[in-house]
C-alpha cells in the first residue's frame, strides 16, 4: 500500500485533510477529485506511478467530504470559486507556489478556474472527464429527465442509461449500511461505462472506506448545490488560460458525452484532446486505466 504524509491545512475557517507522497523537492502534482468524492478516489496505483515518475503528489478531501470539515450550506453557501480557494489553500499548506494541476469532473472545473483566475499557481493543467466550467448543464439535464428532446447547439445531456440509473437510484432502499454501499457501487458501475471491465471488488472497497472516513456522508451532496451556482467568474472566457492543457475524455462517458471534452479543448488555446476508447466517466475501476492515466499526466507535466 502506498503511504503518504497526512496533514490538515486551513482554508479560511475550514480544516481540510491532505496527504502528500514522494519527495517534497520533486515537481508537485495536485490531484482534485470530482463531485462528492473524497481524495482517496485517486487510486494508489496512479499515485505510485506519478511518484515513481519523479513527482510529489498531493491529494485532499474537499470540504464536505471525508475527514475535511463540513459546512452548513443554508447558512454559508459556497460556489466553485470557494472550492478553488480550498485547492489553493492546500498548496499553501504544503508550501507549494505552483503545481501541475490534475482534476476530474468537478475537479476539472476547479482546475479550469485556477488556471484562469489564479494562473501563477498552475504549471500545467490536465482535465479528465469534464466540461467547460461556464457550461450550465441544468436545462439539458432537466429536458433529459423529463423525456424531452435536446436543443440544437447545446452540449448533450447524460446518456439514457445514466438517466435511467439516476431515476432508479432515487427509488432504491438505503435504510441499511449494506443498501447504501450497494447503491454507491451501482453508481460507480454505471459511471465506468459499458465497454471496459469493471472491478467491483475495488469499487466496493473504496465505497466502504469512504463511508468509514466520512464524518457526515450526506454533506457531500452539497457539492451539487455548489455546482449549480453560475456566477461571472465561471462564465469568463477560457481563451485566457495560458497553462499548457491536456483534456482527457472517455469515448463512453455516460455523464458528459465526448462533445463536452471537445468543447473544452476548443476553448483553451493550444489544448490537446485525448479521447480514450472505451473509457467512461470515472476510469479508475477499470483495470489498467490508472497506469494509463498516470502516463498521460507524466507525459504532459
Amino acid at each position: 500500500m502506498t503511504t503518504g504524509d497526512e496533514k490538515f491545512v486551513r482554508s479560511g475557517e475550514l480544516r481540510l485533510w491532505t496527504e502528500r507522497f514522494g519527495d517534497p523537492a520533486a515537481p508537485p502534482v495536485l490531484l482534485i477529485m470530482g463531485t462528492s468524492v473524497q481524495g482517496i478516489g485517486w487510486p494508489e496505483e496512479l499515485v505510485a506511478a506519478l511518484v515513481d515518475g519523479g513527482c510529489q503528489v498531493i491529494r485532499y478531501d474537499h470540504r464536505d467530504t471525508g475527514r475535511s470539515d463540513t459546512v452548513d450550506f443554508a447558512v454559508n453557501p459556497y460556489a466553485l470559486a470557494d472550492m478553488a480557494a480550498d485547492a489553493a489553500a492546500v498548496l499553501d499548506g504544503h508550501g507549494v507556489p505552483a503545481a501541475h494541476v490534475v482534476g476530474i469532473s468537478l475537479g476539472g472545473a476547479i482546475g479550469q478556474w485556477l488556471a484562469l483566475h489564479r494562473a501563477p499557481r498552475v504549471r500545467t493543467l490536465t482535465v479528465l472527464s469534464s466540461s467547460p466550467m461556464g457550461n450550465n448543464p441544468g436545462p439539458a439535464w432537466a429536458r433529459a429527465f423529463t423525456g424531452q428532446p435536446p436543443v440544437a447547439g447545446e452540449l448533450p445531456p447524460p446518456t439514457p442509461r445514466f438517466v435511467e440509473h439516476v431515476l432508479a437510484s432515487a427509488r432504491a432502499p438505503r435504510g441499511t449500511h449494506r443498501e447504501r454501499v450497494d447503491a454507491d457501487v451501482r453508481t460507480w458501475r454505471v459511471l465506468n461505462g459499458d465497454v471496459l471491465p469493471f472491478d467491483e471488488d475495488a469499487a466496493r472497497r473504496f465505497v466502504e472506506r469512504s463511508h468509514e472516513r466520512a464524518g457526515d456522508h450526506a454533506a457531500a451532496t452539497q457539492h451539487d448545490l455548489a455546482g449549480r451556482r453560475f456566477e461571472d467568474d465561471r462564465r469568463a472566457s477560457l481563451s485566457a488560460v495560458a497553462a499548457p492543457t491536456l483534456v482527457v475524455h472517455g469515448a463512453e462517458d455516460p455523464l458528459f458525452p465526448t462533445a463536452h471534452g471537445e468543447a473544452l479543448a476548443a476553448q483553451i488555446p493550444g489544448a490537446r484532446l485525448e479521447v480514450v476508447p472505451g473509457m467512461g466517466h470515472h476510469p479508475f475501476f477499470a483495470p489498467g486505466m490508472s497506469a494509463r492515466i498516470a502516463e498521460m499526466i507524466l507525459d504532459h507535466s
